[in-house]
This record gives structure tokens, C-alpha cells and sequence, in this order.
């Protein structure tokens, strides 16, 4: 796993940088130190600066980057390439490439191959693709630019197009220096959609100027030309008549197939483990090829915050070592402001919170960890995708009795049994469904923010047309597909793990696997007549993980903020919240009272004053500097 950066000139012949200019990039990169600590390469050309970080994983000896391709012969040197991520199938395409195409390779890695590939095939190579990745190529021939990001988002890359050029880095704050800008560029539209979804959705950052490259895109550039964006993967659920017996084989055979790719590396090789049956999965499948896996939990010491005990129960089962993490309040209170910088956006979730504290340990052991993130997305693993199947007795109604019970819903307080239901069961599904998180409604945010932003729905009204023939069961799974696994789910793991120097890899999110789930009708995920979720891979995984775990409701990294906030952090984020300077964006008064009465117990309101109080922390990092983020306890500057 690496870290990049590109610059290429939107003037002709523009020269080699000047020094100041060499070194503000070599600066920038620097920012990104953390996701590749074993070597630093710089290079600049005519108009074009091409930086690199790089972990070393596989062909540790060689295969440094920036690539260059191919190494000799009338086109030598024609591609310049910098890549972050792995190839999981790339001997098989080097086959493929030499028996096609008579190729040559100066290395034995994935790098060289991807240069290759995308040489002798152009755009057609990337469905030939598995793995996850991040990578531009430039072409010195036509001077294009090509931008790629693998189809679930696993790795980012982020974009800046300014009057002097296109800068690319894997990282946004390698691309402020150049920005020209300053905290004034705030887009209030993604800070709206943050306060819904708890993360900044693609293509939008919290910078007005940076956006980020969407999954599953190329975005091809020339100097006047601008940017094109061609999209060469859409992942989508749409339920077959299939046999129960020949999905479920697909499924094992698939995930068995992905784990023992994603194990290659010439590096130590762990695992995460939690209680659930998706990380037991891949820790099952992994140890039957390496016997002697190392993974890693995380936990609290609140009763009821962790998942350490069966964790351990499961690693005596399947005969692995086990290394816990306990998490206390003072870690946190002294690593927020870190993990925080690191994430560029905010991202809401606490759960990232112990993430990032297991893969501290996780580095201490090795430098490659598998994880189990994907699974719930593709087979149907959150509990909310029941919804449709609990609400279809009111749903079915005729208009007129829905209106009724609709204004009934308003009569009663929120809180009461029987709102929520009703309320929702009258709701249309693309009005109530944009996401796995539901932060603040309209009507609160319309009582927080000091702003005017487009509507929420504007993130998720295509994607509900792109599925209008399918079950809502499979709408909300695309929904999720495209919004909460890249703008969360992946986020948090890429950037948690990232910190310290960890290549953290997700063989759910491999292409045989997903076309192992993507016929699944909604039977074979959620049955009726019970609470299972994930039925055809819990039936996949029969026999593979203990039964204990495979029937077991996943807890997924449960985070006492509840109980944070009625203690020192709720202390320190009281303080942060009154000192903020944000007051022109959000009524802070508002989110001052949500923590007075969360404290006070009249309510939880623990997810919605993270919510702010996580952006205010950003802002104090990013915007005011007025926070350090280096692993100490924070001190917000006097106002």
C-alpha cells in the first residue's frame, strides 16, 4: 500500500520546476509519509512531477515506482505509472500478456504488469482487474492522463484541476499547498450531506476545488482538454432464479478462491477479528492455508463494548493466535485530533475510533492485515434491510388509508411506540432510504445549519432510478453499494490502517465473489419467517467457522460514545464546541443543548453531537489551526 502524487502542467513545455516548486511537491508528499515508509521517489520532466510512498508488499527488492514501460524498444518509456494498490491475479495476466502480446518484464511484481497490461489493452485491461487499486498513468506520447480507481472505492484518489494544471494525490492534504485557497473554500453542500450521512459522499469533499475520483471510474485529462470521466464498472444486485445448493457453492468456492489471493505477500500476513461471521470467514478460510495466522481484536472496558471475549473463544476454535486491544477514554481524548487529520473529511463513525487502535497493534506483528469489510453490502448482512419486509402490510394499503396514518404518525410524539412505524411505513422507500447512517433529519438540520445546501436525496435520487425493477431490499443494498461502503465502510479502514503503515486488504470485495452474490434473490439473504441475515453465506460458511459464531448477530466494533459523552470526552468536546468559531455555518447553541440533554439522560443524542463535534475538531485542525494533531492531548487554542 502507497501513497501517491502527480503534477502535470497545463502549459507546454513548461519546463522542469524551478526548486521552490520541486520542494513544495516533495514537501506535500511528505504529508502522506505514513502509507509508505520504505521508499521515497521523486521525479520531475517537462511540465510533469510524479511522487511516490511505497510499502513495500510484493517483489520487496525491486519494483519501485514511478514505472516506466515499456523498457525498451521503439515505445520505450512511452507510460510513466504510479500505482497503490495490489493485483491479486497479476501472474495470471502476465501470462496472459506474454502469450498475447510477446510482453517483456524487468521485474516480478504487480506494478510492472499493470503498466503492461494497460499498454497492450488500454481501458479493456481494468475489467480484467482483481484487486483494489488506485493508479495514474501518463502517456508521454499523447500527454493524457489516465486516473483509476478500483470498482468498490477500496483505495482513494483525489483530484485538483487549478489554472497551472491537474495535481492527483492518494491523500487531499497533499494537494492543499496548491490550492491557492484557504478555509474560505468550504462546500457547504457536502458539509450537509456530512450532517445526514456522517461521512462526505463522491464525487464532493469538504474543499470546494478537490473531488474525489468516484469508484469504479477512468478520468482521462489533456491540457486544455479538461477532464472526461468514463465509468467501466457499476456493481448491481439484481435477484436470479438460482438453487439455493449451486449459490451457495459459489460462495465458498469464490471467497476460499479471493482469501488465498489476498494472502500472497512477501510480508508478515494477520487478520482482524471480531465476533461476527465475517471476519471469522476469513480467518477460517486464511488459516487453512496459513496455520500459523496472527489476528487482532479491539474492545473497551465498558461491560457490554467488547468483543474480545469471543474473539478469543473463536480463535481456540480455529486454532489461531489471538492479540487483543483494550481502548480507554485517555487514548482517545489523546488520539482524536490525529485520527481525525488523517481522515481529511470527518467521518462520524465511532467505530473507526477502535479501528485505528487495532491496526496500531496489528503493525507491531505484521504488515498485511485481511478484513472482513463488504460482506454485509453484497449478501444482505444489516438489519435494516428487513425493513421492507416488516413495513409490507402497511405499504400495501390504499393511498387514502396511508395519508390517514400518516397524519396519525404526526399526532404522535416522537419517542412514542408506533411513530417510527408509521411514519416510515408511509414514507416513501426512496424518501426514508439514503443510507446505512441517518444523523439528522431535514427538519433538525434545517434548525442547525445557517446555510442553504441541495436536499439529501440529491446523493441517492439516481441510484433509486437506475433500480426501479428490482425489491427494495436490493435498491437500499445499491444504495449502500455506492454510498456508505466507499464514503465509510472503506474510508475509515483505508485511512485507520494507513496510519500505521498497514496494507489492510478485503477479499469480500473481490470480482468472483461479487458475482457470486450479485444474483442473489432476497430469500437467500434475508428469509422470512426469522431474524437471519446473510443466510447464504452463514450456509456457505457450514462447517468452516464454529457454529457458535456463524448463527451469531455481528456487534461490528460497538463503541461506547453514549457513555464517552457523559465523561471527560464529553467534557473536552463541551469546551471544543463553545470555542469553535463554526458559529456562521452551524447553530452550535442547538448542538450545545443536544449534549445538555444527552448528558442529563433526557435522550440519546450521542450520534448527532459526534456528528458536529467531529466536524468542529476538523475545522479546528484544518481550517483554524488551532488544534495539534499530533498524539497529544488536544489543547484548543484560547479565543
Amino acid at each position: 500500500m502507497c501513497g501517491l502524487s502527480v503534477f502535470v502542467s497545463s502549459r507546454p513545455h513548461a519546463g522542469v520546476p524551478d526548486p521552490a516548486s520541486a520542494a513544495a511537491f516533495a514537501a506535500a508528499l511528505d504529508t502522506m509519509h505514513h502509507r509508505g515508509p520504505d521508499d521515497t521517489q521523486v521525479e520531475f520532466g517537462d511540465g510533469l512531477a510524479f511522487g511516490f510512498k511505497r510499502l513495500a508488499i510484493v517483489d520487496v527488492a525491486e519494483s519501485r515506482q514511478p514505472a516506466h514501460y515499456p523498457a525498451d524498444g521503439p515505445q520505450a518509456g512511452r507510460w510513466t505509472v504510479v500505482f497503490n494498490g495490489e493485483i491479486y491475479n497479476y501472474r495470471e495476466l502476465r501470462a496472459d500478456l506474454i502469450r498475447e502480446h510477446q510482453a517483456t518484464f524487468a521485474t516480478q511484481g504487480d506494478t510492472e504488469v499493470l503498466a503492461a497490461a494497460f499498454h497492450y489493452w488500454g481501458a479493456a485491461a481494468l475489467p480484467r482487474l482483481r484487486g483494489m487499486f488506485a493508479f495514474v498513468a501518463y502517456d508521454h506520447w499523447t500527454g493524457t492522463v489516465h486516473a483509476v480507481r478500483d470498482p468498490f472505492g477500496i483505495k482513494p484518489l483525489y483530484l485538483l484541476e487549478t489554472a497551472d494544471g491537474l495535481f492527483i494525490a492518494s491523500e487531499r492534504k497533499a494537494l492543499l499547498p496548491f490550492s491557492g485557497d484557504s478555509g474560505a473554500a468550504l462546500d457547504t453542500d457536502a458539509l450537509a450531506h456530512y450532517l445526514t450521512l456522517q461521512y462526505v459522499p463522491d464525487p464532493l469533499t469538504l474543499h470546494r476545488h478537490v473531488r474525489r475520483l468516484p469508484p469504479g471510474h477512468r478520468m482521462t485529462w489533456t491540457p486544455g482538454g479538461g477532464q472526461r470521466l468514463h465509468r467501466y464498472f457499476r456493481p448491481s444486485l439484481r435477484p436470479l432464479n438460482v438453487r439455493p445448493d449451486a449459490a451457495i457453492h459459489a460462495i465458498r468456492d469464490s471467497l476460499r478462491d479471493s482469501v488465498r489471493k489476498h494472502l500472497h505477500a512477501e510480508v508478515p500476513v494477520g487478520a482482524f477479528l471480531s465476533s461476527g461471521v465475517d471476519s471469522s470467514a476469513i480467518v477460517a478460510l486464511a488459516a487453512e492455508v496459513k496455520p500459523d495466522l496472527h489476528a487482532f481484536t479491539a474492545g473497551f472496558a465498558h461491560e457490554g463494548y467488547s468483543e474480545i471475549e469471543i474473539a478469543q473463544d473463536t480463535a481456540n476454535q480455529l486454532g489461531v493466535r489471538l492479540t487483543p486491544t483494550v481502548v480507554t477514554e485517555d487514548d482517545v481524548i489523546r488520539e482524536l485530533p490525529r485520527i481525525v487529520q488523517l481522515l481529511d473529511d470527518p467521518v462520524a463513525d465511532p467505530s473507526l475510533v477502535p479501528l485505528y487502535f487495532l491496526a496500531e497493534t496489528a503493525s507491531r506483528y505484521v504488515t498485511v492485515v485481511l478484513s472482513g469489510e463488504g460482506s454485509d453490502e453484497l449478501f444482505g448482512g444489516y438489519t435494516i434491510y428487513r425493513e421492507p419486509m416488516s413495513l409490507a402490510g402497511i405499504e400495501r394499503l390504499p393511498a387514502g388509508m396511508k395519508r390517514g396514518l400518516r397524519n396519525l404518525s404526526k399526532v404522535i410524539p416522537e419517542g412514542v411506540k408506533g411513530h417510527s412505524f408509521l411514519e416510515r411505513g408511509t414514507t416513501p422507500i426512496e424518501e426514508r432510504y439514503y443510507g446505512n447512517a441517518r444523523i439528522f433529519s431535514p427538519a433538525e438540520k434545517a434548525e442547525l445549519m445557517r446555510f442553504t445546501a441541495d436536499p439529501h436525496t440529491t446523493i441517492t435520487a439516481s441510484l433509486y432510478a437506475e433500480t426501479a425493477d428490482v425489491d427494495d431490499v436490493a435498491s437500499m443494498q445499491y444504495v449502500d453499494l455506492h454510498t456508505w461502503l466507499p464514503g465509510d465502510i472503506l474510508a475509515k479502514a483505508d485511512r485507520m490502517s494507513m496510519a500505521h503503515s498497514l496494507e489492510l486488504r478485503v477479499p469480500f470485495l473481490d470480482q468472483a465473489v461479487y458475482a457470486a452474490a450479485a444474483g442473489l434473490p432476497t430469500e437467500l439473504k434475508l428469509p422470512a419467517g426469522n431474524r437471519t441475515t446473510k443466510w447464504a453465506l452463514r450456509e456457505a460458511m457450514r462447517g468452516i467457522v464454529p457454529e457458535s459464531v456463524r448463527d451469531r448477530r455481528k456487534l461490528g466494533f460497538p463503541t461506547p460514545t453514549r457513555l464517552w459523552l457523559k465523561g471527560d470526552i464529553g467534557d473536552w468536546i463541551a469546551d471544543l464546541m463553545d470555542r469553535s468559531p463554526t458559529g456562521h455555518l452551524l447553530d452550535l447553541g442547538y448542538a450545545q443543548r443536544l449534549l445538555a440533554d444527552h448528558r442529563a439522560g433526557v435522550a440519546d443524542n450521542s450520534r448527532k453531537v459526534w456528528t458536529v463535534a467531529m466536524f468542529c475538531l476538523w475545522h479546528a485542525i484544518t481550517v483554524e489551526k488551532a488544534i495539534d494533531p499530533s498524539p497529544a492531548r488536544p489543547a484548543v487554542a484560547a479565543a
